[in-house]
């Protein structure tokens, strides 16, 4: 890894904060920009890659210092190195704070709607290798891990993206992390626009009740996307105390899930070694990135504050507003350094993933809710919709669209979900999975294998619904 000065990591980081600034702006101007609910993280990231050397320095002569864009290179050398950082800082925050009902309490509440996000999932994994071997391969001489994008763009997100650069590249796939920051990309917006279309078509239609009965707003922007409000939040019924500041306790925190992280990965490649040998460096593990571990670290790391009566030293609210912090420079970061020529020069192959990927999440949302929920599908069913094409937030705001007084119980049931799928699918173990399994045992197994998994998920949620409807 390249080694930076503090002096040009300060510049760096002052320079994505001042993008996130100018984005806030411009998203005042540019009404759009507001009707699709598009986050300033991604229009900061937009505004930078505009202004870098990939567009703004095709201007200029090669020679003249505008050539690198109003950045230099080490600048974007740092922005380029901070997603596979700060992703364990959002995935470490997701449970911290928290509270963490019963595991009996989660299944009866979301168990219908984790197996069909688990559905959405692995039916990305099989569509996606499938369109790899039979057109991606054999045409376009891609990689066979190119099959494993859909998951990890469209249901993982420009954090998921990012993380997993390092791991892509490790496994002979660089390319693979611009494709996955343009497909999170056209994915969340795409998932924005065909929601608020399928919606408003459900709602002439007559396939939807509760949107109905309420004039729906749809220039409510109390929804920002931010992929971390999953569950309730503690209730902060004491300060903290006052000689220490709240927000560095919680960044403590923070950063001691991480640490637990990544001593339980550790401990992990230390069982692998004792039990198959090899060194350290050899041992599979290796292979999976760190932030799937710092979920673990956050859950446990939360039960240890819970059961030591210390929950108002880590308020949710403050916990929040660091993540997304983390969360709003990695978006900015990774998209102003994606690079064009590599979508350019891939425009074929990146057109059909995006076809495949809104496709199938449209078909799940139209043909496949209904068996899974019964009443109420379409409110639950938009919401992992929503999910399955852009982030978790994106399926808070179609839900809030489709029933706005809250009458179905699918936000509730799908904010439970998030306990049972975010530590597998989209950024969780599996996504992380992905990539190393399928480059140890091929595109065709792994397909196969995504494929008898969606099938069984799918049969599953079909025989849940028909036990837990009356006759």
């Amino acid at each position: 890894m390249t080694e930076f000065t503090l002096s040009i990591v300060a510049q760096a980081v002052a320079a994505l904060t001042f993008l996130v600034l100018a984005a806030t702006v411009v998203r005042r101007w540019v009404r759009p920009l507001r009707s699709l609910y598009v986050p300033n993280a991604v229009t900061a990231g937009i505004i930078g890659l505009l202004i870098g050397p990939q567009v703004l320095g095709k201007l200029f002569d090669p020679d003249s210092r505008m050539a690198e864009g109003l950045f230099g290179d080490e600048i974007l050398a740092v922005w380029s190195q901070l997603p596979g950082l700060l992703i364990n800082v959002v995935f470490a925050a997701i449970l911290l704070g928290k509270s963490i009902p019963s595991v009996r309490e989660i299944w009866r509440r979301s168990s219908s709607q984790a197996l069909f996000g688990a559905t959405i999932s692995f039916g990305q994994y099989a569509l996606g290798l499938l369109l790899a071997v039979a057109v991606l391969v054999p045409v376009f001489d891609m990689s066979e891990l190119s099959g494993a994008l859909l998951e990890i763009s469209f249901s993982g997100g420009h954090g998921t993206a990012a993380g997993l650069g390092q791991t892509m590249t490790d496994n002979g796939f660089s390319e693979g992390t611009d494709l996955a920051l343009g497909l999170a990309t056209v994915g969340l917006l795409g998932g924005i626009l065909l929601g608020t279309l399928i919606l408003n078509r459900a709602v002439r239609s007559d396939k939807i009740t509760v949107a109905r009965e309420v004039e729906v707003d749809h220039r409510d922007e109390r929804h920002e996307l931010s992929n971390l409000d999953t569950a309730p939040e503690i209730p902060e019924a004491r300060q903290a105390d006052p000689a220490t500041s709240p927000l560095t306790v919680t960044i403590g925190a923070i950063l001691l899930a991480i640490l637990i992280g990544w001593a339980i990965q550790q401990i992990l490649i230390g069982i692998e070694v004792l039990i198959g040998g090899g060194s350290r460096g050899e041992a599979f593990i290796n292979e999976i990135p760190l932030f799937p571990f710092t979920i673990i670290g956050g859950a446990l790391l939360q039960l240890l504050i819970v059961a030591r009566g210390w929950s108002h030293l880590v308020p949710r609210s403050l916990v929040n507003q660091a993540a997304g912090v983390a969360l709003d420079l990695l978006i900015t970061a990774a998209i102003a350094t994606v690079s064009l020529s590599v979508i350019g020069d891939n425009a074929i192959p990146f057109l059909l993933m995006v076809v495949v990927g809104l496709g199938w999440s449209v078909v799940a949302l139209l043909f496949l809710t209904k068996r899974f929920y019964g009443h109420r599908w379409f409110e639950r069913g938009i919401g992992d919709f929503g999910q399955s094409s852009g982030t978790v937030a994106s399926g808070f705001l179609l839900i809030d669209m489709s029933d706005p007084d809250a009458i179905s119980g699918a936000k509730e049931s799908y904010g439970y979900k998030q306990l049972l799928y975010e530590p597998f699918f989209g950024g969780g173990v599996v996504t992380a999975l992905a990539i190393p399994v399928i480059a140890q045992v091929g595109a065709w197994p792994a397909c196969i294998a995504a494929t008898i998994l969606t099938l069984v998920c799918i049969a599953l949620g079909i025989l849940m619904q028909r036990r837990a409807t009356p006759a």
